[in-house]
């Protein structure tokens, strides 16, 4: 187990700490509950922009779509309902397991007086880099759209 507020590589990122020992020796690092709860919320906000986003950008796809009705542009929205509809997915599973996780960590938090598994503390670092990830995706297909919207707009 690890001393608590203690989670993964996210929040090793994000503040600078020092190593701690437990009885048998091994490294810990320590945080703030607080800080895994204000990177969960950070992520849930961001997901619900990008979502939203998501929206707005199929509603000028569909614009795009009534204006130009060729081959090359057929293609394209084709391509972006794809991307659009795959990101969306993508968000509501992240935004339920950050939700999930979040209220992991909280049930160990209370019933074991401060302490979180290695394993939640690593599944925690895992869903944030998931996070990192599709948020990078998201951002990507969002340029590449607004590329392509400047093109036939």
């Amino acid at each position: 187990m690890i001393s608590l507020p203690a989670v993964g590589r996210p929040a090793y990122r994000q503040v600078g700490l020092s190593p701690l020992k437990n009885k048998k020796n091994k490294q810990m690092k320590e945080i703030n509950i607080k800080h895994i709860a204000n990177l969960h919320t950070d992520a849930l906000r961001a997901l619900d922009f990008y979502k939203q986003d998501i929206q707005i950008l199929k509603k000028r796809l569909e614009e795009i779509a009534a204006d130009n009705t060729g081959h090359e542009v057929a293609e394209k929205v084709e391509y972006f309902q794809n991307q659009f509809l795959i990101q969306s997915n993508n968000i509501d599973e992240l935004k339920h397991n950050l939700n999930q996780n979040l209220n992991k960590i909280e049930e160990q938090v209370k019933s074991s007086a401060g302490f979180l598994d290695q394993s939640t503390a690593d599944q925690n670092a895992e869903i944030y880099d998931q996070y990192l990830s599709l948020e990078k995706i998201v951002n990507d297909v969002r340029h590449q759209f607004n590329s392509f919207a400047s093109r036939w707009m």
